[in-house]
């Protein structure tokens, strides 16, 4: 394990933590060419003729395998440096990404080698994923940690407008394989910050069994707290219902009425709410950390119920900003309550179960949208959307553990 520490100079204040800026500096650069490269790789496999069903497979095998790899990477995250396994996995992520972007440039790429080396750019992603989260801690000490939080959140989404923007960009001045070749440049200079972090000694497991125990005590670790695994049975619905409505209906309904910009508006609203739930939450620090953040999330049925309604487009962008305000106020409580109530053994492996629980039922949603709102016609299953993502945000408040779990 690695053991040099640092101490940040000003406790209250993330920024005077060498560690701190290494990492927010890193994570950044990878959410500018993560945002990059979705945009790129579905335009290459267009260039190549590939159909959208083809361009749904290399979407899917990033997916997948980056769902199956994140609970081990949680196993891994809690046995071994963290800093490490981002390191290394930055470093492989821009080879990955550097075969693509030569395979593009030159012409020798296919479809199913995109599709191939998209499934191992997943896997890379994912064994970072948890650590990047968990080591946060290690960065900043206990009083600065709620800024780190905040501001690492906000660096990241701010981070990802640009990089939607910038992939259209590259893609139309150089062609997508020197968008990709960005992307493999962002994962280089990471793996450099992630080297040159320095962090707290990390907690070791009190003891290490198989792959399979260590994944079976993450779990456990998950239902001993209700108000974990409450909320990560609400992100299932909440992506299951919504991961449609953003992929699949709501682009064919709002292009349909207002235009083929229209859609594009509504994300770059829904963006915008994203940054600025981060920079209220700077200053926004609840008591009752997860009591605010729930309520902010019933937020985001706006979205949705705004696109069911026969009302003028600045409604349905105003919607699409309160959903990312009101989510990005959640995530913040969120990802806090987590890093302050889970055994620092066990961090990684709780946040490999929180993001696997938040994104595993998407897929299903973005299979089942299309023919539901077909029966039920489409305006009906918005308003359905919307009833269920207020309903199941309201009632997770239920619970005690929910509304009284208190910021430290």
């Amino acid at each position: 394990m690695t053991a040099v520490l640092e101490r940040p100079l000003v406790v209250s204040s993330p920024w005077r933590s060498n560690g701190f800026r290494w990492l927010l500096t890193g994570r950044t650069l990878n959410a500018l060419g993560s945002a990059i490269t979705p945009v790129a790789m579905a335009l290459a496999v267009l260039h190549l003729g590939g159909s959208a069903t083809e361009l749904g497979l290399v979407v899917a095998a990033y997916a997948l395998v980056d769902v199956v790899t994140t609970l081990f990477a949680g196993v891994l995250g809690d046995r071994f440096s963290r800093t490490l396994l981002m390191r290394g996995a930055a470093a492989l992520a821009c080879i990955c990404q550097a075969v693509v972007a030569v395979s593009l440039t030159t012409g020798v790429a296919t479809v199913p080698m995109l599709a191939a080396l998209s499934a191992v750019n997943g896997a890379l992603v994912a064994i970072a994923g948890p650590s990047s989260r968990a080591v946060v801690p290690q960065t900043v000490s206990v009083e600065a940690l709620p800024a780190a939080v905040s501001v690492l959140r906000l660096s990241q989404n701010a981070a990802m407008v640009v990089g939607f923007s910038l992939g259209g960009v590259l893609v139309a001045l150089f062609g997508p394989g020197w968008a990709i070749g960005v992307d493999a440049l962002t994962f280089a200079v990471a793996a450099v910050c992630f080297t040159a972090m320095r962090v707290d000694r990390q907690q070791e497991p009190a003891e290490q069994q198989s792959m399979l125990r260590d994944m079976g005590a993450g779990a456990r670790e998950v239902f001993r707290h209700t108000w974990l695994w409450l909320l990560i049975a609400q992100a299932l619905i909440y992506h299951l219902m919504y991961g449609g409505i953003q992929g699949v209906l709501g682009p064919v309904r709002v292009t349909r009425l207002f235009g083929g910009a229209a859609w594009g508006l509504a994300l770059a609203a829904l963006m915008a709410g994203f940054i600025a739930g981060g920079i209220v939450s700077l200053r926004y620090r609840p008591r009752r950390m997860l009591l605010a953040g729930t309520a902010f999330l019933a937020l985001t049925a706006c979205f949705p119920l705004a696109m069911a309604l026969p009302v003028p487009l600045p409604v349905i962008l105003a919607g699409a900003f309160v959903h990312g305000f009101g989510l990005e106020v959640f995530s913040v409580n969120w990802d806090l309550a987590i890093q302050q109530n889970i055994a620092p053994d066990k961090l990684a492996r709780v946040f490999a179960f929180d993001q696997v629980g938040s994104f595993v039922m998407r897929p299903l949603g973005l299979a089942l949208t299309g023919p539901v709102a077909a029966l039920t016609g489409e305006r009906t299953w918005l308003a359905v959307t919307a009833a269920v993502m207020f309903v199941s945000a309201v009632m997770a408040l239920l619970p005690a553990s929910v509304r009284t779990l208190r910021r430290r």
